[in-house]
C-alpha cells in the first residue's frame, strides 16, 4: 500500500515537472499569450521574462492565485483513488 502511494506521488510530480519544463521552453522561445497579465498595473504577458525572473515581475496577487489554484488541484481534484 505504501509502495503504491509512493509510485502515485512520483508519477504526479514527474508530470508536473514535465509541464513546468515545457512552460519554460515555451516562454524562453518568446511565445506569449496576448493581452495583459495585470490591466491595473499595465503589465502585458510580453513584459514577463522567462524563468525565475518572472517572479519579480508578476504581482503578488497573481503568485497567490497560482499557489492556491495548484493547492486546490492537489488537495481536491487530483486525489488518489483508493483501491
Amino acid at each position: 500500500e505504501r509502495f503504491d502511494r509512493l509510485r502515485f506521488v512520483e508519477l504526479k510530480h514527474g508530470r508536473i515537472a514535465q509541464l513546468a519544463f515545457l512552460g519554460h521552453l515555451w516562454t524562453y522561445a518568446g511565445i506569449r499569450l496576448p493581452g495583459y497579465l495585470s490591466v491595473e498595473q499595465g503589465i502585458r504577458f510580453e513584459d514577463v521574462p522567462p524563468g525565475l525572473a518572472a517572479l519579480d515581475k508578476i504581482p503578488i496577487e497573481g503568485v497567490s492565485q497560482i499557489f492556491f489554484f495548484v493547492g486546490t488541484l492537489e488537495l481536491a481534484i487530483w486525489r488518489q483513488a483508493e483501491g
